[in-house]
């Protein structure tokens, strides 16, 4: 069983917005020397919660600084971009770190539409996605397009002897349905929703997946969220953060992380208080036993041999004692 880490980069209030992504820095070298198996950065604009805006810098800082873990996007919103623009930025990566980088895509914004909008002015981007996978499967693995392809005669250097994996991300059927297809891993981010659809998509991608050459057979994670402490107390503690964080999403607010004091005292109302009880139900936050339990069941459940760990807290050091303290638990 693998074990990896997806940093979104939080931000949190009374700090600057540039301390989160030097805390990200820190972080991936603490889960390299822990034995994580990845370290994937996220990608989201306008928002004072989540400020990793430009994961293939990010990567690039964590790539020159940490000397085993694979370093990755979760991912890059392709559909901003030129598909041959980010195939030369994953091959400079890979040039960096061979044999160490992976280039998760997406088709969801990671932003509001206006937002989505400044970045890249063409309405219909996101119906051209298909094609840019495809397009990026070939340059970043160095093989040619195929014929009557019009860029066929172009190249994404620089090559080398080894290239990115390419991951599919999603949380619905489409993306576990595109990964299929062209015989892609495939990353199910069920903190998205709790979990809903992960049974359906991954069994989709399983049902349908066509072999690649690279990929014979499929190759399936999902992203959870969660958070270890020493006891189940101090995790219930630290996760009050979140729990405000969602409270606010739901109104469609996104601050910067407040601290589990701020939230404790906040006067929630009738319909918050429902909400965070079912989220706490579902939470896999407590010790490091009861993370490791819930996060072996949940593999065996979907039948998984990799799961990525998403954590945010207001201190950074109490991020990095969680991914510590499940690293103690799941013996890495």
């Amino acid at each position: 069983m693998k074990w990896s880490v997806l940093d979104q980069s939080p931000a949190s209030a009374g700090s600057t917005e540039d301390a989160a992504i030097r805390a990200s820095i820190a972080l991936a070298q603490h889960c390299d020397k822990l034995g994580y198996e990845r370290y994937w950065v996220s990608e989201h604009h306008n928002s004072a919660s989540i400020v990793g805006t430009a994961p293939e810098i990010l990567m690039a800082a964590v790539a020159a600084t940490t000397p085993r873990i694979r370093i990755g996007s979760a991912g890059v919103m392709l559909p901003h971009y030129s598909a041959l623009k980010v195939a030369e930025q994953f091959r400079v990566l890979e040039a960096i770190a061979p044999g160490r980088i992976d280039l998760g895509v997406g088709r969801a914004p990671g932003s509001d539409g206006l937002t989505a909008l400044a970045l890249n002015p063409h309405s219909n981007a996101a119906e051209d996605f298909p094609r840019q996978v495809q397009e990026l499967q070939h340059w970043v693995s160095g093989i040619e397009l195929p014929a009557g392809h019009p860029y066929r005669s172009i190249a994404a250097l620089p090559r080398g002897a080894t290239s990115p994996q390419i991951w599919i991300l999603g949380s619905s059927a489409y993306g576990a349905q595109l990964a299929a297809h062209f015989g892609l891993p495939y990353a199910f981010a069920y903190f998205f929703s709790d979990g809903a659809g992960v049974e359906e998509a991954l069994s989709l991608y399983r049902r349908n997946y066509r072999p690649s050459e690279r990929y014979p057979k499929p190759n399936p994670t999902i992203c959870v969220w969660a958070l270890a402490a020493e006891t189940e107390a101090e995790a219930k503690h630290l996760a009050m953060t979140r729990e405000y964080w969602r409270a606010g999403f739901d109104k469609g607010l996104r601050s910067a992380l407040v601290s589990p004091e701020t939230a404790a005292a906040h006067p929630y109302s009738d319909a918050e208080q429902i909400m965070i009880q079912k989220l706490r139900e579902r939470a896999l936050v407590g010790s490091g036993a009861q993370v490791a339990e819930k996060l072996r069941a949940l593999a065996q459940h979907l039948a998984l041999d990799e799961i990525v760990i998403n954590t945010w807290t207001f201190d950074p050091a109490a991020r990095q004692r969680s991914y510590t303290v499940l690293a103690n638990t799941l013996a890495l």
